[in-house]
């Protein structure tokens, strides 16, 4: 594990944060591609290990998540999920994506057609047991879309080989 260190695009907001794994991850839900016009992409940290300083705002972009952006510029901070406040820092933040590979793909299915990411990479999409499984184990939330699909996520055993 490696110490990472990025800014915002004006540099008034730094982060420091422990890598928790070279990898990086892209999410295409709709939520995601509003906020960024296009996909989000984050890097795993170590719980408890990010510290920010700047100008942070937060906006709640539903029950379950906050959104963070640089309250000077603008840029994409993280992806939090409330009820433990587990962070998603942008790849944004650290010069070349932290020097990370492409991963995982969330909501692969939803992403516009005017784009792609190349590589031997996994990628989930939002129909089928493989997003719900994995969706219901790191994401942890209560959106009430998802909600109504409980039954069948359970009944869905997680995706061998699966990393996040």
């Amino acid at each position: 594990m490696s110490e990472l260190k990025g800014q915002c695009m004006c540099g008034a907001v730094i982060v420091t944060a422990t890598r928790a794994d070279p990898v990086l991850r892209a999410c295409h839900c709709d939520m995601c591609r509003r906020w960024t016009s296009s996909m989000y992409m984050s890097v795993p940290t170590t719980p408890g290990s990010i510290v920010v300083t700047g100008p942070v705002k937060t906006y709640r972009s539903s029950d379950w998540a906050e959104r963070a952006f640089c309250n000077t510029c603008g840029s994409a901070l993280w992806y939090a999920t409330v009820h433990d406040d587990h962070k998603s820092l942008a790849a944004g933040l650290f010069d070349n994506a932290a020097n990370n590979t492409m991963k995982l793909e969330f909501f692969s299915d939803l992403k516009p057609d005017g784009y792609a990411l190349t590589g031997d990479h996994n990628q989930i999409e939002a129909v089928g047991n493989a997003f719900y499984a994995v969706f219901y184990r790191y994401a942890r939330h209560c959106d009430p879309f998802l909600l109504n699909r409980q039954a069948k996520c359970a009944k869905t055993p997680r995706s061998p080989g699966l990393t996040l």
